[in-house]
This record gives C-alpha cells, structure tokens and sequence, in this order.
C-alpha cells in the first residue's frame, strides 16, 4: 500500500495552453515537496500548438523508470501524454499513484483542433497491473471535457471517478487556484 510517507518522486503533467506556474499545478507542487517529495512539473514543449510525438518524449523523459515510490499528477491534454507514455515504458516498471484530473482518451468536441493529437486515444491495457493506485477527478460542469469522456476513462480504468462540483476545467479562470482533491487521492485517508 501506497501512503504519503513512502513517495519520493512526483511528476506533474500541465495540459493544453498551460505552462507549470498555472492553475493549481505549483499549489500541489509546493504541498508535495513540504512532505518530502521531490516534485517536478515539465514544460511540455509548444503548449498552444502541441505535438504528441514532441509531449511524450517529454513526458517519457520526465518519468525516467517509475517504482512504486513514485506518483503522476495530469491534467486534461496531460492526462492523454502520461498515459500514452506510461504506456511505451519498456521493461519492470511499478508507479505508486496515478492521479488524472479531467483526463479523456476520445476526442473532444469543443476542441476539433486537438483531434491529430488525440487520434486512436490510448491502449490502457495492462496499465492498472502495473499502478498501485488511480483516481480519476472531474467536475461535473467542464465546458472542455464532456464529464461523459472522464466517466469513460474511469470505466476502462475499473474505477469511480471523483467529483467535484462547480470546478469547471479545474483552471485558474475557474477558480481553481489549489487542488486538495489531487492532493488527497495520493494516497488512502
């Protein structure tokens, strides 16, 4: 079992058009490391005019080897890149927590523009066997991704999905300036 005292690595994946220092990213962050967690946000590269190719060997290189000490944090066009690059990990690997905040693998209709990059999803087969933990948070009002396409995700995942009401895309604008949802889904109360 996963708790907060045995992480040691965390990974914050941002999504489409954000950078590391938006939203709730370096609220969780700094939460993190006070437990000791060393924690890092990637800057995934042209984050406006995201390429796949270019965000998973981002995100691949971010990731290194996980074990079971280690915990992914994603949101949105994130989630989709951790995955798929979680996905390509060759060899043993184990990662403690998977958190995915309104996270999709099917293509998103207010964003016909991302259709390339999310294109064919993710295989996710294989993948629960390998995380000891997964939670999947959504709210129940995203005008970007459909609250459906996160129940999806869950489903493959054979998890509950986690709401929280009012929060939008989880963004800034939102209002969502800290996360205690992602925070709490590390790991068992």
């Amino acid at each position: 079992m996963t708790s907060r005292r045995t992480l040691r690595r965390a990974v914050i994946f941002h999504g489409y058009g954000a950078t590391p220092e938006d939203h709730w990213f370096g609220w969780l962050a700094g939460r993190l490391e006070a437990d000791g967690i060393q924690t890092t946000i990637p800057a995934l590269p042209n984050p406006l005019a995201p390429g796949s190719e270019q965000w998973e060997a981002a995100a691949r290189s971010a990731l290194g080897t996980p074990n079971e000490q280690a915990v992914v944090v994603a949101h949105s066009l994130g989630c989709l890149t951790a995955l798929r690059a979680l996905r390509s990990l060759a060899g043993s690997w184990r990662l403690g927590a998977l958190v995915l905040v309104s996270g999709f693998v099917d293509p998103l209709p207010v964003l016909p523009g991302l259709d390339g990059f999310i294109a064919g999803g993710c295989d996710l087969s294989g993948l629960r066997d390998r995380i000891n933990r997964i939670a999947i948070i959504r709210s129940d009002d995203d005008p970007l991704v459909p609250p459906a396409h996160t129940d999806r995700l869950a489903d493959l995942f054979g998890v509950k999905v986690q709401e929280v009401p009012g929060a939008g895309h989880f963004l800034a604008d939102d209002g969502i300036t800290e996360l205690p949802a992602a925070y709490d889904a590390l790991t068992p109360q």
